[in-house]
């Protein structure tokens, strides 16, 4: 079904491969042929790495200085330019409040700003709707685009608006995936975006390149999710796309349909991929024309000879209906194989989730949904920017056809992933259909993607065709005795459970006949209702603030020295950006810095923030010539350390820090940096960093990003001084020299990994708006 090479491969003429080992067997074997050629075909790594379709789109935008003299770019270190940017309301108001500080007059670029997190304004009174209106007014002052609640989903709006063959985009949401269609699409911190609004670069090394060769096409009932959750559970664990490139290739991209494409493409953020990037054909060009934009389309294809770092290969064909069970997208089973060991799985489900949450003493209620010999659920959601496209959205009507869910607890809701879509659905009577079958239709709304929708009862189980089913990313609060599980399926075996009353059912089960519909794009939904000012900007249009704005807290430069308390210390395998900052209601007050702070790991680490402020305390009475009794006995133990002799106690950096063993999988929310920032850390020590992107929004904020491979020798409530800090950052010393103050002295070392001359200098200066006001 899925097959991972474990060498490097060429492909050639973009449908054989050939594993590296095999070549050099072939190359060995003969005798007076130049070694690079083999029956007749040049196999130069370092040349055919630039036969992929990923090479051809980063070195057109790479905007890095020539290398060592020469009339070339260095392509070892990228320094990305982007075509355009997009962020949504939980994230714009901070991007554009860093980029203000920092000196932004204009957008330089085209800036989409959607409101498809925050849309429903019940919770926190006026707030969101006055965020809606600082964007609104942020696009017309500086030139951007505003597009206003409920009229699409982020990445819908891109796919149909934005996104272009050989083009990249940048955005503040972790799925920011447009691979299908020929872009380039990168989900960072909004760090990473205020860099780009004030005309610098997205900075990184050349990222390994994986293909996934398709072959063969998809079985009756199987979906894109199914595709994407099975591409998740082979790749996720093992770290085999880790902040990487995946390009699709094969004769299998033939057999699937742009709308299919596009939703395998948002979900390979799960893998943890950097990016990914598709072959394009007539089916791309068919879109994009639909969609009035035929001058975006070119094709993209590797060249004769392209070299992969890893390959995936995948037979679509052999590709069953799957499920992703509590609470993770990689802790997947096929339909089949859950029905058959169903008490086993379900307990196994409740074990990890009492591990993951820590509270023992929660009832997940799972056991009993196994009755009379079926799995029965209680709610099923199909959304969002994987779940709510056209084609899927279809598909849930083929398969329901005249049929009811039924009048019981079991409950369906579908949100269409855009105006336009609902549109068309509304022409062809599929909205009809779905309600009269008893399916609430809704508007564009990413809500129950992350925990702001549709929140099921205390025990229930959620079937979901959405992004992610991590721990509270339905809405409940396991820290205050509630608990709801929900588990990831694609929206033909979700309407097939429907069609069973909530029987879990495979749509392979069903002989559902689905037929092809055509689309139609009213470009004029968005031409009525989106403002669009790109490079029309009103510098004396005044910017609207709500009263839950607020500016960034001043944030102190790094001293020659520092010290940070443990106020926090994780042992979980993997720690979610979701548990560093709650998703959900506590989104509400993302544009109140010190005001969101107050949740940082609420339910995981309910102590935190007062520890973090008891550390940021210190340093701020030490400040006022009031040192308290533990302050003077942490110098005392530190004067009689002989590596630190140089320390000066009354000017040293005092922080907190987190440890963690693998932190930041999930959002590319930065709050999850800055929330820590404003509460006065300084460091983050964990054995490796979940995504690039996390680490990117740490290192923006001010947070030194340690790596150490041996926790055992410090824990919570230990301090840690790093004489000398400042000194190794600036002469570019990767082994730091630092001292664990615990029940005795220890000294241990940690790295920090490679870090570009600008993070360096970001670090030092505290964080991204002092490194601009400086320089």
């Amino acid at each position: 079904m899925i097959k991972l090479y474990d060498t490097g491969v060429y492909v050639v003429n973009g449908s054989d491969i050939l594993p590296e080992r095999e070549i050099e067997k072939s190359q060995s074997a003969l005798d007076g042929v130049d070694k690079d050629e083999v029956n007749g075909v040049v196999f130069n790594r370092e040349e055919a790495k630039k036969g992929t379709i990923t090479y051809s789109i980063l070195v057109t935008h790479n905007k890095g200085d020539k290398e060592n003299g020469k009339n070339e770019k260095n392509e070892k270190n990228l320094e990305i330019g982007f075509d355009s940017l997009t962020s949504h309301d939980i994230t714009y108001v901070g991007i554009i409040q860093t980029a203000r500080a920092s000196g932004m007059e204009q957008f330089p670029l085209p800036f989409v700003m959607t409101n498809c997190h925050n849309s429903l304004c019940a919770v926190g009174g006026t707030i969101n709707q006055d965020d809606h209106m600082f964007a609104l007014s942020a696009a017309q002052k500086y030139g951007g685009i505003y597009v206003p609640p409920h009229l699409a989903i982020i990445h819908s709006y891109n796919r149909e608006m934005m996104a272009g063959c050989g083009k990249m985009i940048l955005g503040s949401d972790s799925h920011t995936r447009y691979g299908a269609l020929g872009t380039m699409g990168v989900g960072e911190g909004g760090g990473e975006l205020a860099k780009q609004l004030l005309g610098k670069t997205y900075d990184l090394p050349y990222p390994e390149v994986v293909g996934v060769f398709l072959t063969g096409k998809p079985r009756r009932g199987v979906g894109p999710h199914d595709v994407a959750l099975s591409l998740i559970k082979a790749v996720f664990e093992n770290g085999y796309v880790k902040n990487k490139v995946m390009e699709f290739l094969g004769d299998g991209v033939a057999n699937l349909s742009v709308d299919y494409r596009n939703g395998i493409d948002v979900m390979t953020t799960e893998t943890t991929c950097w990016s990914s990037i598709w072959k394009t054909d007539d089916k791309v060009c068919e879109y994009l024309t639909a969609h009035g934009r035929e001058e975006d389309y070119k094709e993209l294809a590797p060249r004769g000879v392209a070299y992969y770092d890893g390959m995936i290969h995948v037979d679509l064909s052999e590709i069953e209906p799957c499920i992703a069970m509590p609470f993770h997208p990689s802790n997947v089973y096929t339909i089949r194989e859950l029905q058959k060991h169903a008490p086993e799985i379900l307990a196994e489900a409740e074990e990890n989730g009492a591990k993951i949450l820590g509270i023992s003493t929660l009832d997940f209620k799972l056991r009993g949904k196994f009755k009379n010999g079926g799995i029965f659920v209680d709610q099923a959601i199909v959304a969002g920017c994987s779940g709510g496209i056209y084609e899927n959205v279809m598909a849930v009507v083929d398969t329901l056809g005249d049929a009811s869910i039924g009048n019981g607890a079991f409950s369906m809701s579908l949100y269409p992933d855009s105006q336009p879509s609902y549109v068309e659905l509304s022409r062809n009577g599929a909205i009809a259909k779905l309600m009269s079958a008893g399916v609430i239709v809704r508007s564009a709304f990413c809500g129950p993607c992350f925990g702001a929708g549709d929140t099921p009862a205390n025990g229930e189980f959620s079937i979901r065709h959405t992004t992610r089913n991590f721990p509270n990313r339905e809405g409940s609060k396991p820290g205050e005795g509630q608990i709801a599980s929900v588990a990831l399926m694609d929206a033909r075996s979700i309407a097939a459970t429907a069609m069973n009353g909530g029987r879990l059912t495979a749509a392979d089960e069903l002989e559902t006949r689905y037929g092809r519909h055509s689309f139609f794009f009213d470009r004029n939904v968005y031409m009525k209702r989106v403002y669009d000012g790109t490079g029309k900007p009103l510098p004396d249009s005044p910017l609207v603030f709500g009263p839950n704005i607020k500016d960034w807290p001043k944030i102190s430069s790094l001293a020659d020295d520092l010290l940070v308390k443990i106020a926090s210390y994780i042992t979980d395998p993997v720690t979610t950006t979701d548990e560093l900052i709650p998703s959900g209601e506590t989104s509400s007050y993302r544009s109140n810095p010190l005001r969101l702070a107050e949740f940082t790991l609420s339910r995981k680490d309910a102590g935190y923030v007062e520890r973090a402020k008891n550390a940021r305390a210190m340093e701020e009475t030490r400040d006022k010539g009031a040192n308290s009794a533990e302050f003077i006995e942490i110098c005392r133990k530190i004067m009689a350390i002989p590596g630190c002799q140089g320390v000066d106690p009354k000017r040293m950096s005092i922080g907190s820090a987190i440890y963690a063993n693998k932190p930041g999988d999930g959002s590319a929310r930065e709050q999850a940096a800055s929330c820590q920032r404003v509460l006065g850390a300084s460091a983050n020590l964990a054995k490796e960093y979940a995504t690039k992107r996390y680490r990117s929004n740490l290192i923006n904020w001010g947070i030194i990003p340690f790596l150490t491979e041996d926790a055992t020798r410090f824990k919570l409530g230990d301090y840690l001084i790093f004489p000398g800090i400042k000194k190794a950052l600036t002469e570019k010393s990767d082994d730091i020299k630092a001292y664990v103050i615990g029940e005795k002295i220890v000294r241990i070392h940690l790295t920090i990994g490679n870090l570009t001359d600008v993070e360096r200098q970001i670090l030092i200066d505290g964080c991204l708006i002092n490194y601009y006001r400086n320089s």
